[in-house]
């Protein structure tokens, strides 16, 4: 027997910081998974713990670099902390480092946008996943999770094969609604990843909200396409966009007719649609 692969770390590791601009504050809340590969096979083959680095102290190297770096844009800090282990440790080969970051949304008071006070906005996390390796190359990917979109019309869903267990119907107009997932790769550093970040995933809601949908293969790769078009920096988008269902109440025994206006909402089972879109060779 022998040890294929391994890597460790810790997760997490969440850490909020106020960014401070005179007096007006911005919230940057985020949730940290650290792993680090590399010369450590011994402490799993020979109990040998001589080239572990604790998972404590990757959390404390956390804590402290957002002290230094932890700033606006969630990369530049990924980018830190890959680039610190790679640096502090010997035996380390590559560090990947997974960043979330919570929707802070800042208060409006009096019709002005408060300075310092905020409320939770939706589940929707921005995220970034940076991998550092020894000799230099590294990778960087940003994306958004648990983005909750519907649109209420302009979807549709025929002309697809029919067996005897076919039992859904035909239609031209119903809801799309999705927890919609997008990861897009860097291929080079924009001036700004937060605009950058901001101009993609405006582009790939223009299009949802905006096409019309025949099918969500079809929308997911619309919007792989406005996402590539809307930032030169990005080499490929991959997502997923599992269907939060609505499905049509019958009242028809109760003697009144449904015309798209009651719906029962349900995500089990649900339809799991991906798709990646790259650029032309």
């Amino acid at each position: 027997m022998k040890l294929l692969a391994n890597r460790y770390g810790k997760g997490r590791v969440r850490v909020m910081k106020i960014l401070r601009d005179g007096n007006t504050h911005t919230v940057q809340e985020v949730n940290v998974l650290a792993l680090l590969a590399g010369d450590f096979a011994a402490s799993y083959t020979a109990s040998d713990n001589s080239k572990v680095v604790p998972t404590d102290t990757i959390k404390n190297t956390v804590n402290v670099l957002a002290k230094e770096h932890l700033g606006a844009e969630i990369e530049r800090f990924g980018l830190s902390l890959g680039r610190h282990f790679l640096q502090r440790y010997e035996q380390v080969e590559s560090a990947s480092i997974e960043i979330h970051a919570k929707n802070w949304q800042r208060l409006t008071i009096d019709g002005k946008p408060h300075p310092h006070s905020f409320a939770a906005g939706s589940e929707a996390k921005m995220w970034t996943r940076v991998t550092c390796v020894r000799g230099g190359s590294q990778e960087i990917q940003s994306g958004v999770r648990d983005l909750v979109i519907l649109k209420s019309t302009q979807s549709g869903w025929a002309d697809y094969p029919k067996c005897e267990y076919t039992t859904l119907p035909e239609t031209r107009d119903r809801i799309l609604a999705t927890s919609f997932e997008a990861t897009w790769s860097w291929s080079s550093a924009p001036a700004d990843y937060n605009r950058a970040n901001e101009s993609i995933l405006e582009a790939m809601l223009a299009v949802f909200a905006s096409n019309y949908s025949p099918s969500a293969q079809r929308s997911v790769y619309e919007m792989g396409e406005a996402a590539l078009k809307a930032c030169p920096e990005i080499s490929r988008v991959d997502m997923a966009m599992p269907n939060k269902h609505c499905l049509l109440v019958n009242l028809k025994p109760f003697g009144l007719e449904n015309h798209n206006e009651v719906f029962v909402p349900t995500d089990e089972p649900h339809g799991q649609i991906e798709g990646s879109v790259v650029r032309d060779a």
